[in-house]
């Protein structure tokens, strides 16, 4: 597989012609998309594209003065302004409601020279009511939410990178279900301005690529604050499982898929620590439920008040619980996260762990586009605000991909991202003991 860094490289240095290389990705959208829906309606012409590419080629003749991310194509989930797009952010409210400057994360990303190929389909105002999008793995399961088309469009290589938003598990989850990675940063690494809020204490920016070797450079585009990893690598490092009642919120499925890459992990070098902790997650989730609830209501008060008719039944129920959510409570549960966070991290300390590991998801993508799946492996770490890393770790028995979520101390980013670079390199390379187990009992 050609790591997503050398694309990046290629088509800065004119190696991969740019214009070929987007055209065969616009064949496949025009192939497929009809299929997964992971794309806006009119939102992606061939012809914008290329025209795009073409004036990017026309400013930057050479190579060496080619910005960084050159003619790179992106899908952007249709909560984030951009220019030229309207915003519908999944709803049936007026578009005009959402209008304003373009998302900063959006304006970098351009001043670095990528290429939007289109919006990307997301659940309801990034919450639970789902789009049309499929999951490209099997059809009839459900991609993931909220950012259903950032996840699915990279699963099909319609684009190499797309950006996605977190409140709860918007971005582990989706890349779980669709095989692809996804790099939640510690809150407020990317801004969030120009993107339309859900809950301004727990919405996330973040990215969704098929490898993690690009992630540095677009961080690099996208977080004022970004060191460049430059030649780092790491070194097999302690890894900590949170054993107990958290753990337990997975699937008999996922948890012995999990054990099958703790292997993998412990045959390449890792230690791996088993923790007592997060006993308190019944807790937590609560907390968090509420919160978002709570700044929801706030949020969409106004839109609510005149639109409330043209809200989806789930949106509506959980904007009603929020308005339960008193002042004084909100402030409560947003003071709660900092405390949350730190308990989390004194443990990393004193038990001398580098990492938190463990499923993505509670099971693989559920079948039907009903539901989106549940987020309660991912929403404990979202409270917290720690950087976290879905890898792709393979195919469970019923065929469907599955995620280890790597979880990295606050604002110690880079040190997540050179370590998942190891990881992912380490769940790829080495067989798969339970399919090895398997084919010596066949033999």
């Amino acid at each position: 597989m050609v790591k997503i860094r050398d694309t990046i490289a290629n088509l800065r240095s004119g190696e991969l012609d740019l214009l070929h290389y987007l055209s065969s990705l616009c064949a496949r959208i025009e192939a497929e998309e009809h299929k997964v829906h992971a794309l806006i309606p009119r939102t992606f012409y061939r012809t914008r594209v290329l025209e795009e590419a073409s004036d990017l080629l026309s400013r930057y003749p050479n190579p060496d003065s080619r910005p960084v991310l050159f003619g790179i194509p992106v899908g952007i989930k249709d909560i984030f302004r951009v220019a030229g797009f309207p915003t519908r952010a999944g709803s049936s409210l007026p578009p005009e409601l959402f209008e304003g400057q373009e998302a900063t994360s959006v304006s970098r990303l351009k001043g670095a020279g990528v290429i939007v190929m289109g919006k990307t389909v997301t659940t309801e105002f990034a919450w639970l009511e789902p789009g049309p999008t499929h999951n490209p793995h099997r059809l009839e399961h459900t991609p993931g939410g909220s950012s259903s088309g950032s996840a699915a469009g990279v699963a099909c290589g319609f684009f190499p990178f797309a950006l996605g938003t977190q409140t709860a598990g918007s971005i582990t989850r989706p890349a779980a279900y669709c095989g692809v990675v996804g790099f939640k940063p510690s809150f407020g690494r990317i801004s969030t301005a120009g993107v339309i809020p859900f809950s301004p204490s727990a919405d996330h920016v973040g990215i969704f690529c098929p490898d993690p070797s690009g992630i540095d450079l677009f961080m690099m585009a996208l977080a004022e604050d970004w060191q460049p990893l430059g030649n780092r690598t790491s070194k097999p490092s302690v890894l900590g499982v949170p054993e107990g009642l958290y753990l337990a919120q997975a699937s008999h499925n996922a948890q012995q898929h999990f054990e099958a890459q703790l292997t993998k992990l412990l045959h390449a070098g890792y230690e791996v620590k088993r923790i007592r902790t997060l006993e308190e997650i019944g807790t937590v989730n609560e907390q968090h439920r509420r919160m978002i609830a709570g700044e929801m209501a706030r949020v969409h008060s106004s839109w609510f008040k005149e639109h409330g008719y043209l809200y989806r039944p789930k949106t509506a129920q959980t904007i009603e619980q929020g308005l339960t959510v008193s002042d004084q409570e909100l402030e409560r549960l947003r003071s709660g996260r900092l405390r949350f966070r730190e308990g989390l991290e004194r443990q990393m300390e004193s038990e001398g762990i580098a990492f938190w590991v463990c499923p993505s998801t509670t099971d693989h993508a559920p079948k039907g586009l009903e539901s989106t799946g549940s987020p309660v492996m991912n929403l404990p770490w979202t409270y917290a605000g720690l950087p976290t890393l879905s890898l792709p770790s393979g195919l469970d028995p019923a065929g469907l991909p599955l995620g280890i979520q790597v979880v990295g101390r606050y604002l110690r980013d880079e040190d997540l991202v050179v370590s998942a670079m190891e990881l992912f390199e380490a769940l790829s390379d080495q067989e798969d003991p339970e399919r090895a187990q398997e084919e010596s009992a066949g033999t």
